[in-house]
């Protein structure tokens, strides 16, 4: 009997996964569609503007968790089937144009950002939605646009021919979270440095857990893809090179932050592989980096600090986690809404605490918890979190989304591990 139920329920579980490989397949072909758009505003105020369709010729998401289950990131796009209402296809993201929208240029003028989002391309026309979250965690559709797969303005072509290789394959990518390596500041004499390099931070980032456990759960994808001249942009010194991204320092006037506003080329790039998550490899000795969920992540390459930066912002922008600490002042204490609960899985108000760590929390700990020596290795609910100093709390005191030198706490690792669940599965 016992071992009838077993049949059974693998059968059950069979005919489930086949039933979601035939919806992908149903809705969908296992190529990417590309929506281009420009977001433009100020502190108050933000539209987008369509800019255009591409074609991609490979899709590296999963062909079974198509609709996004975290909620995380400030936007949400949603993909319907235009015949019958239903949703096909969603993905929360955060975006450059959000963070500069916090900075007190945009108190005074106005500004765009190139922006895009992918999917699997479809069969039949679409309805695709973009949504933005407001601090009471309510989304508000902000644009929507019908595509037409068979729509002659679909630019089709790649732009860019740069070889590529395999760093690590362990599958299909529609089962196996796939990371894309862009190259930054190489030029193309030093493509053989930026291959050790690569193989140098991955080989890192598989010592953290959950990705030391799960390493047969990821490929990672590798684009020689050259610059005219070697380095980055760098403002505050005023120097300035040119190469492929249009990276930069300074952003938004903080001097470690390496970003870039050339999303148009980042992708395109991007497209000559599967890929999930895209990490750019900056060539510089200066200490920074980036990191924006489900956008793009960046690291300088010869810091001595950038194993660690490395790893950390993957931790934004793929695990969608906040940063722990604060700035020891009232200069963010309006960023969250305390009523409410953020988005993110490693900070919390305490509203809704059971639905974060809660079970985590030894029952010797008190909530909050005091920061001192006898709850140094505690699981707890330590205030000062997401650049706010009051009301937000973090898991640990100490955790690589808090200082650089650490791990990731439990609680993290535990959301992350639920991240490579929905790529991997």
């Amino acid at each position: 009997m016992k071992r009838l139920f077993y049949i059974t329920s693998l059968l059950i579980i069979s005919v489930s996964a086949i039933s979601q490989n035939i919806q992908f397949e149903k809705y969908f072909v296992n190529k990417t569609l590309r929506l281009d758009y420009m977001h433009a505003g100020n502190s108050d105020t933000a539209y987008i503007y369509f800019v255009g369709l591409y074609e991609e010729p490979y899709w590296g998401g999963s062909h079974k968790n198509l609709i996004d289950t975290f909620n995380y990131g400030q936007y949400k796009f949603e993909v319907f089937d235009e015949a019958s209402g239903k949703l096909l296809y969603s993905r929360g993201y955060s975006t450059l144009f959000q963070e500069w929208q916090d900075t007190p240029e945009a108190k005074k003028i106005d500004r765009s950002f190139y922006e895009s989002i992918v999917m699997p391309f479809p069969k039949n026309p679409i309805i695709v939605k973009i949504l933005q979250i407001d601090k009471q965690n309510n989304y508000h559709s902000i644009f929507s646009y019908k595509v037409d797969p068979s729509n002659m303005f679909i630019h089709r072509e790649l732009s860019y021919e740069f070889k590529t290789y395999d760093l690590i394959k362990n599958g299909d990518p529609a089962n196996k979270l796939d990371i894309v390596m862009l190259a930054e500041g190489y030029t193309k004499k030093e493509m053989k440095k930026y291959k050790k390099d690569v193989e140098k931070y991955i080989n890192y980032l598989l010592t953290y857990e959950p990705f030391k456990s799960r390493k047969d759960d990821i490929n990672v994808h590798v684009v020689l893809s050259y610059s005219p001249e070697s380095g980055t942009d760098m403002p505050g010194i005023f120097l300035w090179k040119n190469t492929l991204f249009n990276t930069s320092f300074w952003t938004f006037g903080t001097e470690r932050y390496l970003t870039t506003e050339d999303f148009k080329t980042v992708r395109d790039v991007a497209a000559l592989v599967p890929y999930d998550q895209i990490y750019i490899l900056v060539n510089t000795s200066k200490y920074g980096g980036g990191g924006i969920y489900n956008f793009f992540n960046l690291c300088v390459a010869d810091n001595p600090m950038a194993p660690d930066v490395f790893v950390h912002e993957f931790g934004h922008g793929f695990g969608g986690l906040a940063d722990e600490y604060d700035y020891g002042d009232d200069s963010n204490q309006d960023r969250y809404d305390l009523t409410v609960e953020p988005p993110e899985p490693n900070i919390t108000t305490l509203v809704d605490f059971a639905a974060k760590w809660q079970d985590m929390v030894p029952d010797t700990v008190p909530i909050p918890t005091p920061a001192i020596r006898k709850y140094y290795d505690a699981i707890g609910v330590y205030e000062g979190a997401g650049y706010v100093k009051n009301g937000v709390y973090r898991p640990s005191q100490h955790c690589l989304m808090r200082a650089l030198g650490n791990r990731f706490c439990p609680v993290c690792q535990r959301a992350i591990s639920k991240m490579l669940d929905f790529y991997a599965d």
